[in-house]
């Protein structure tokens, strides 16, 4: 007790020390406060993130592996013709694949899309907002193009793969729409987003197969068509094939992303959101099958490809996972199960996930190499301070060990009047912080970013434009979490979108406190020692003797 008020007594004579003391303290307090909330709430942030977030993964063909591969069989004297072949000995996986795959313990569910290409059929017209010719059945001019066309190489007027030379699985002859059948409502993104809704009629049921589709609003209202209208719709690659389908829901999407295309690429419509028709797999699948039956085939002279006039079709299926986890599990399980090293299981979901925690992750790096600098920096003060203290009070302890005194008390003592200096600025820094903290802490994540935005920016404007090679929106996002931060701002190149993480909960915790007071315990044991050191090598009868 007696050491107790002796060091309360010494911190009232010596308020002007101590109050400078005090101030470094509470400059470390509130320095690390800061940072540590950040630390915190960017941990929350990321697991709050990922609980939330829906896992699914596809299984498509590993490019760069069979680059790769091809190399290595080709060899150093191996010529394009050999890594043509070696490169092309993996197709994509069939339905009854995917489905094979999907009997994994791992897999929560899974979907399937098919998607294809058609064109316009009697007075149906697509809309074009590309500045290039609207069509209709025939495939003739209906508006004079803004720009020249140029004219395309003999094979490639259907668009990029050549029309009818592409080969047998790809899309084939570049249609007015895309037609897109789905094996169930999850697999309707848009509409399970929040990005696409119905606005009339009804949508069709997910097993069906009868010929019902919906279309775009902005479609419909071009072409005077209402619910329960019929639409015709023809095979690009045979404009006598058609197909009539009735029309029994109308919806709209917030979407305006539309792939900028170039002279290869035939200008085409199909991938306006405006052009795009649902229906159900079983439909889409039945309209497929029939035009393979009544397709004509024939083998090029020149490149030995087979040709065919059926309608180009793509099947993808998406796998769904409960946690990261049982994703990563599901990666190796389908290895076990047989799936080649030439097809690779990706999610663009994490994908998406860690591209939106680049900002966070940016600030939480920045916070916590300030928070070591910080307690670095002001741990060597206190330690320089404190010398120069216990060398000014040296005919004090001479004094107090004198009269019987143990030096380790004399040391108790100076401990004791540093904690509760630091214990006092710890709680007022801690106040500080406390308060602080959240506005901070989400200043800087804005301007973290900004900068992201721009730095992406800058890459896509290098690549020849705000499009780069996707198609970005054209408009920026609505602001969210400070001035100048989109919504959703570009995240990569091809027109992808991050959506970034552009606010967190930095309020202070019990974690953090604790995590201070710790803070306050370790500065007051390092910055004590070098006063304990000197204490314990002062004799007493010198210090009083050689008093100046």
């Amino acid at each position: 007790m007696y050491i107790l008020k002796n060091a309360w007594k010494s911190i009232s004579r010596s308020k002007g020390r101590n109050i400078l003391i005090g101030i470094i303290v509470v400059v470390i307090a509130l320095s690390s406060c800061i940072a540590l909330c950040i630390r915190r709430a960017a941990d929350r942030a990321r697991e709050e993130s990922l609980a939330s977030l829906q896992i699914t993964a596809q299984i498509s063909v590993d490019r760069q592996a069979m680059m790769e591969n091809a190399r290595d069989q080709a060899g150093d004297s191996g010529g394009h013709d050999q890594m043509r072949e070696a490169m092309q000995g993996a197709d994509e996986l069939s339905l009854e694949e995917l489905q094979t795959y999907a009997q994994s313990e791992y897999a929560e569910d899974f979907y399937y899309t098919i998607s294809s290409s058609m064109n316009a059929g009697g007075d149906l017209e697509a809309i074009d907002t590309s500045g290039s010719s609207s069509s209709t059945s025939s495939g003739e001019e209906t508006t004079e193009s803004s720009q020249d066309v140029p004219e395309l190489p003999e094979g490639m007027e259907g668009g990029m793969g050549g029309g009818r030379q592409q080969p047998p699985g790809g899309m084939g002859t570049e249609g007015d729409f895309t037609v897109t059948g789905y094996s169930a409502y999850e697999a309707m993104t848009g509409f399970m987003d929040g990005d696409s809704q119905l606005t009339d009629g009804s949508v069709f049921e997910a097993d069906t197969s009868e010929m019902v589709c919906i279309i775009n609003e902005e479609l419909a209202v071009l072409n005077g068509i209402n619910v329960g209208d019929s639409i015709t719709l023809t095979n690009p690659n045979d404009e006598e094939e058609t197909y009539a389908l009735e029309v029994i829901g109308l919806y709209t999407t917030t979407s305006t992303q539309t792939f900028q295309g170039g002279p290869m690429m035939g200008f085409s419509t199909a991938t306006d959101p405006a052009n795009q028709i649902y229906m159900s797999y079983n439909t889409l699948k039945s309209i497929v099958d029939q035009s393979e039956a009544n397709a004509e085939t024939e083998t090029d002279s020149e490149t030995g490809m087979e040709l065919t006039t059926a309608l180009r079709s793509q099947t993808s299926g998406t796998y769904v996972f409960s946690d990261v986890e049982s994703y990563e599990a599901f990666q190796e399980d389908v290895r076990d199960m047989g799936l080649s090293e030439e097809y690779t299981v990706s999610s663009s979901d994490l994908n998406a996930y860690e591209q939106s925690l680049v900002p966070l992750e940016n600030l939480s790096t920045f916070s916590t190499y300030f928070f070591l600098v910080v307690l670095a920096i002001g741990g060597i003060i206190l330690v320089v301070f404190n010398i120069f203290n216990i060398r000014e009070r040296k005919y004090e302890v001479g004094v107090l060990t004198a009269i019987g005194m143990k030096k380790g008390k004399v040391a108790i003592q100076f401990i004791l009047e540093l904690f509760m200096v630091t214990f006092i600025a710890l709680i007022i820094g801690t106040a500080a912080g406390a308060v602080s903290s959240a506005p901070i802490a989400n200043q800087l994540l804005s301007a973290q970013v900004t900068s992201q935005q721009s730095q992406v920016q800058q890459q896509m404007e290098n690549f020849g434009g705000r499009g780069g090679q996707g198609g970005a929106p054209q408009d920026g996002g609505a602001p969210d979490g400070g001035e100048g931060v989109p919504e959703e701002p570009e995240g990569g190149f091809g027109g992808q979108m991050a959506s970034y993480i552009s606010d967190i909960n930095a309020s202070i915790d019990l974690t953090v406190v604790v995590e201070l007071i710790g803070i306050g315990v370790l500065l007051t044991l390092v910055s004590s020692c070098a006063a304990v050191v000197f204490i314990l090598r002062y004799e007493p009868l010198k210090i009083l003797a050689n008093r100046s």
